[in-house]
């Protein structure tokens, strides 16, 4: 059952929106100046004077940031001491908080400004503040620096996590052939040919995309199991060609509206045979264990709507597996939060 708020409480809580951007932008700076890892090393405490000392910093600077710190109970204070709270630890040392932080300062921080006009427009407004590209996948390759490195972290990792388990899964039926749609960097083809030396997989992406894949799997010595093409799935005169016994889809769905969706898996319906396996693997928003990962999985769709491409989201899972039926599919087996990933694989088969 829920608390019952305040006036004076859910005010309190409209201000923390209100000046969101300014507490983030702070703790961005906390961490580029090292002072938070500073506090963090001592854990008896350190005073303001102590952290000008040894950082350089101003004591205007570390006085104005240390008061936000401590407004958003990231550092605590006693005596003229501060050390760091089990916030600040988070911002400190979790993996996923560092890549999520990352993500919106160096990819979305300043697109996140043109929201209204990417939901009116249906269109990534946002982001014209790095290129003119229609979406932000035909621009990946060109993204500057540090927003292309943000990128391809944030995308790994909330995959990688998933390949364990999501490759026990798939070679249960030992496939000859795999189709890698959306295969991106190729970074599952290459988990996927350490797993079983046998299998040879086909990458299917967007010209762009598969030249940094190409230069991968070339740099890995793959060429003789990795092949290549080059397909734009969005114009439904290109077809997925046929023969693969399994269409893998990894964490790709998510990029499209529900109308392309349908469009996608009509066209992997078409390739698919009566022995084809397609495996959809998500982080379906409403199919978590834990409110952080929920509250990510919905920030993220906001990311799809100002810079990727203006119409997608995170999705649930009831929502995926009625568009995986409307394309001609069957959803047989259901993996849920496999491994100490928060994805799920929907396991599906050509309709009879």
């Amino acid at each position: 059952m829920k608390k019952k708020m305040s006036a004076v409480e859910a005010k309190y809580e409209a201000q923390k929106i209100a000046f969101g951007p300014m507490f983030f932008q702070a703790v961005v700076a906390l961490r580029e100046l090292g002072i938070l890892k500073f506090i963090s090393n001592h854990r008896t405490g350190v005073s303001a004077e102590d952290i000008v000392s040894a950082l350089g910093v101003s004591e205007y600077g570390v006085n104005l940031l240390l008061e936000a710190a401590e407004a958003m109970g990231v550092v605590e204070t006693e005596d003229g001491l501060f050390r760091i709270t089990k916030v600040g630890f988070f911002l400190i040392k979790d993996e996923m908080t560092r890549v999520n932080i990352n993500f919106m300062n160096d990819v979305c921080y300043l697109g996140a400004r043109h929201m209204t006009d990417s939901i009116v427009r249906e269109r990534p407004e946002g982001l014209q503040e790095f290129g003119g590209w229609p979406t932000i996948y035909e621009g990946l390759s060109a993204l500057p620096a540090p927003a292309k490195k943000s990128w391809f972290e944030f995308d790994h990792y909330y995959s990688d996590t998933a390949f364990p388990e999501a490759l026990k899964v798939v070679f249960r039926k030992k496939p000859k052939k795999l189709f890698d749609v959306g295969g991106n960097t190729g970074k599952w083809s290459f988990a996927c040919c350490a797993y079983d030396p046998d299998v040879e997989v086909t990458i299917l992406d967007l010209p762009a995309q598969l030249k940094v894949a190409l230069a991968n799997t070339e740099e890995r010595g793959l060429s003789n199991r990795i092949s290549f093409h080059p397909i734009n799935l969005l114009d439904d005169a290109q077809q997925i060609p046929q023969g693969a016994d399994v269409i893998w889809m990894s964490q790709f769905l998510d990029c499209f509206s529900k109308n392309e969706i349908v469009r996608i898996l009509e066209n992997a319906c078409q390739a698919a045979s009566a022995n084809t396996t397609l495996y959809i693997l998500e982080p379906f928003v409403d199919n978590q264990n834990y409110p952080a990962a929920h509250y990510s999985l919905v920030a993220t769709s906001m990311y799809f709507t100002v810079m990727a491409n203006g119409n997608s989201k995170m999705y649930q899972i009831e929502e995926m597996k009625k568009l995986v039926a409307q394309a001609g599919f069957d959803v047989v087996q259901t993996y849920p939060l496999i491994g100490d990933s928060y994805h799920t694989i929907l396991e599906c088969v050509k309709k009879g």
